[in-house]
Formats: C-alpha cells, structure tokens, sequence
C-alpha cells in the first residue's frame, strides 16, 4: 500500500514569506527553509521582525488570500489523488493553510499551528512533532504504508530520503548539488511520471 507525502509550499504553491515579504516590503522576510535548516531558529526570527514592525495574522492572511496554487499544482494534485491516497506534510500553520487548501480542492494536510493573541499578534507557534515530516513518514510506515515523498527544501529531506521513493521538486541548485543521488524535476508530468513508477 503506497501514500505519497508533499510538501506544500514552492511544491504546490509559491512561499507564503516571500509573498509577504513582497506584500510587507520586509526583505528579510524572504528567507525560507531553501536558505535556512533550522526551522525553529527561522521562526523565532521571523516572529521578532513581525513584532518589530507591529504586524500580525491579519496581515499575513490578508495576502495569503492572493496566493493562487502554481499553474498546474490543482491539476497534477487531482490526477494524483485519483491513483493513491496523498497527504501534504508541511511546516506551515493550520491559520494560513484554510484558504490555499481551498483552492487546492481540501486535500489532507498536516502542518503546525500559531499561536495567536486577541488582537492577531503572533505570539509564537507549536509545532506537530519535532521532525514532524519525518516521523509522519516513519508512522506511516509502521501501519503498513510505502511512502513516497518529494519536496523542495532542507526540511524535506529527511522524509524523502526515508520513503521508498523520494524525489526534489523546484528546488535550490545548492540542494540539488548536495544531494545528486535524489532525482529532480521541475514540471509537474516528470514528477507524476516518477511516482506513477514508484507506484508500481
């Protein structure tokens, strides 16, 4: 029995940082998981520069709600689900995740939460599990799954390494070069085509 885990952001949509970033027009912000492994020392940053510029969740679902999904991501997500069952495991936060879900079709996610004060400051966040990517795998694993896994980042690449098959998708041309041993892809229809062979 095969489950295939995705990751969600600059797999299926673009970075919501960096469109809040853009949106914001806080540089610093564009930094993500491509740049930086150590997600808790990336939150916790971010979190001061919100607070430094008094913005809070309100803003940053405001632009979540421009997001669209990539051209193709609804498409290639809806074949997919058609063939094996999909959960898309990310680093995100249920309160940005509703409406991208939404335009996704609401497929399964798991992801984190934020924690927020009355008047929408974010006060902090509270992660799923630690290496939360890693252990949904290895659960999955334990009850009976094959998993197959892709995704663009650092903190993808204990999961795709883990699963049966595993491969980068957009990624950075530094973790492609670290890990040449992980087949990479950039469209949509070579990535389904690698998991309609794992499949197999």
């Amino acid at each position: 029995m095969n489950i295939v885990c995705l990751d969600l952001e600059g797999v299926l949509v673009p970075e919501i940082w960096i469109a809040f970033s853009q949106a914001s027009g806080i540089p610093e912000l564009k930094r993500t998981t491509r740049d930086e492994p150590d997600y808790n020392k990336l939150m916790n940053w971010r979190l001061g520069i919100l607070k430094e510029h008094g913005l809070g969740l309100n803003e940053i679902r405001a632009t979540i709600e421009k997001i669209d999904p990539m051209p193709g991501a609804r498409e290639f997500l809806d074949e997919l689900r058609a063939l094996t069952q999909v959960i898309i495991l990310s680093d995100t936060f249920t309160q940005f995740a509703s409406p991208l879900m939404k335009k996704l079709g609401w497929p399964t996610i798991f992801c984190n939460t934020l924690e927020v004060a009355a008047d929408g400051t974010v006060t902090g966040f509270k992660m799923r599990a630690e290496k939360s990517k890693l252990v949904t795998v290895k659960a999955l694993q334990s009850i009976g799954y094959d998993t197959i896994a892709a995704g663009d980042s650092y903190n993808d690449l204990a999961m795709i390494q883990a699963s049966k098959a595993g491969f980068l998708f957009r990624s950075t041309e530094q973790i492609k070069h670290d890990y040449p041993d992980l087949p990479a892809y950039e469209e949509y229809g070579d990535l389904l085509s690698a998991i309609k062979a794992a499949l197999n």
